[in-house]
């Protein structure tokens, strides 16, 4: 980092003029001692790393260890496996679901058509349908900082509803080794800032440290178009994901080393130690077949003393026999629950999402923090991942269209995220009816709240009651609810022109 130029005048300044170069050092020691922000007092000795780095300076100084050292975490500390699982079951859970909403009816129905055929065929290494791969793309985005999704353009005679696939793969394909004017750690930009490619390796590069390291893994020019870059954007001008472990390695390690530490300290309070002051020889017991003659001379030169069966007491002439003892340290649970909020507040989970222990709270804390997180996941799900996906549902409808499978390019979508669970269902379906009854929300909302296609649940109920008043049951329904029989209403004609 350049120095400050006001040190270099001030040097120059005394060298010229000692007395009024002493004053003005005085003066700089008195401002920096008057601060209006205790916090910039630098009297701690706390003196930020890189101090005005940019977000992608900081990250190609550090991404990789923390990288490694957040999979590991995940890999051998039950705590951040279970943060990491319970993030992956809260804001992607059973998936994303996306339906068109596309100008006509028509076009709607046959796009969700082709969208529920392709989704189960989109994995380009055919193990995950397409809600499979939002959780391992989510799941190794917050693990490792950032991950890539690649779009594969597939022939028509493959045999896919739509001729696209997915590929997700690791951000250690990225070429961090390509650097120039216009490229930043693998990741070239145009003349206005904009991503223009990725240089990816043709292999994963740590594949080249064991049996596959016959492989190749240069690097080619990848077009941005083709490339999903799923990270957590925190900074401006960032174009590179930090972990979401990183604020909690150095503690998550140094806990892990103070239970290890306790419970070996346990385990040797287990055992039973006798500490004898006078001749072993009078303590040893012979073994099967060994005279104690014998036994006492082992004893003797070896410290062995033999085998002790359980309960049995043996005599002594006059040595002085002691017990060990160890003392206990006390606050241990304490101690380990302190830093377990801490992780918790670090990994962006609850206390009892990291750890299943519901013993410190009540239903009201619970609910708080519930709510709490809940608003953080959804955060997640709307400004990190749906804007991505909507990428994806656009090529996915642009190749179809190009595959004559579709007659328009009508890209507009709505997302259902998952539903949450009801903490109170009772209380909070009378509040979600109380609001659509009040119009301050829409069925469909609520429905989409829940998890639900509205369509879909439309059209369902609409088959339910026609099944029910064919088989003449529903007419017993509404009686045994204490309800009356509703007039049939005639099915509204759906037009092509429609707009909902």
């Amino acid at each position: 980092m350049p120095a400050d130029p006001s040190i270099w005048l001030d040097r120059i300044i005394s060298y010229l003029a000692p007395t009024a170069g002493l004053r003005r050092i005085a003066a700089r020691q008195s401002l920096l001692r008057v601060r209006a922000y205790e916090g910039a007092s630098t009297k701690d000795g706390w003196i930020p790393r890189r101090g005005g780095a940019s977000a992608n300076a900081d990250h190609a100084a550090d991404s990789r260890m923390l990288r490694n050292r957040a999979r590991s975490l995940v890999q051998n500390n039950p705590y951040a496996r279970k943060a990491l699982d319970g993030l992956v079951a809260n804001v992607v859970g059973e998936g994303l679901i996306p339906e068109s909403r596309a100008r006509t009816v028509t076009l709607r129905r046959r796009i969700d058509a082709l969208y529920g055929q392709w989704s189960k065929q989109c994995d380009a290494d055919g193990r995950l349908d397409f809600d499979g791969l939002t959780a391992l793309a989510y799941r190794a985005m917050e693990q490792d900082g950032e991950v890539l999704i690649r779009l594969r353009s597939r022939r028509p005679e493959d045999g896919l509803a739509v001729p696209l696939q997915l590929q997700v793969i690791e951000v250690d394909y990225i070429d961090n080794t390509k650097t120039g004017s216009n490229i930043v750690e693998g990741i070239q930009f145009d003349a206005l800032g904009r991503v223009e490619g990725y240089w990816l390796h043709r292999n994963h590069p740590g594949d080249a440290n064991g049996l596959m390291s016959f492989r190749d893994t240069g690097s080619t020019f990848v077009s941005a178009d083709r490339i999903i870059h799923l990270y957590r954007v925190e900074r401006p001008g960032q174009s590179r994901g930090i972990t979401r472990f990183a604020a909690g390695i150095a503690r998550a390690r140094d806990l892990a080393i103070y239970e290890d530490a306790e419970l070996a300290r346990k385990q040797n309070e287990a055992l039973f130690s006798v500490i004898v002051s006078g001749d072993a020889g009078d303590f040893a017991i012979p073994g099967a077949g060994e005279s104690m003659a014998s036994a006492q001379a082992r004893a003797g030169q070896t410290g062995d003393l033999g085998e002790l069966r359980g309960g049995a007491i043996i005599s002594a002439n006059g040595q002085s026999v002691t017990v060990a003892n160890p003392a206990t340290t006390l606050g241990y649970s304490e101690t380990i629950r302190s830093h377990l909020y801490a992780l918790a507040a670090a990994w962006g989970v609850t206390y009892e999402m990291l750890t299943g222990d519901l013993s410190q709270v009540n239903f009201s804390s619970s609910r708080v923090g519930q709510m709490e997180f809940r608003r953080q996941a959804d955060q997640t799900r709307w400004q990190v991942l749906v804007p991505p996906l909507t990428r994806i549902w656009e090529q996915f409808v642009s190749a179809a269209v190009t595959a004559g499978l579709v007659a328009e390019e009508d890209t507009a979508v709505e997302w259902t995220v998952p539903r949450w669970q009801y903490i109170q269902p009772d209380k909070e379906v009378r509040a979600d009816l109380m609001e659509i009854r009040g119009g301050l929300s829409s069925i469909s909302e609520k429905l989409r709240q829940r998890g639900y296609q509205p369509e879909a649940v439309f059209k369902e109920v609409g088959e339910d009651f026609a099944a029910l008043r064919k088989v003449g049951a529903l007419e017993a329904l509404e009686f045994f609810g204490g309800g009356s029989s509703p007039e049939p209403a005639a099915p509204a004609a759906a037009s092509d022109s429609e707009d909902n």
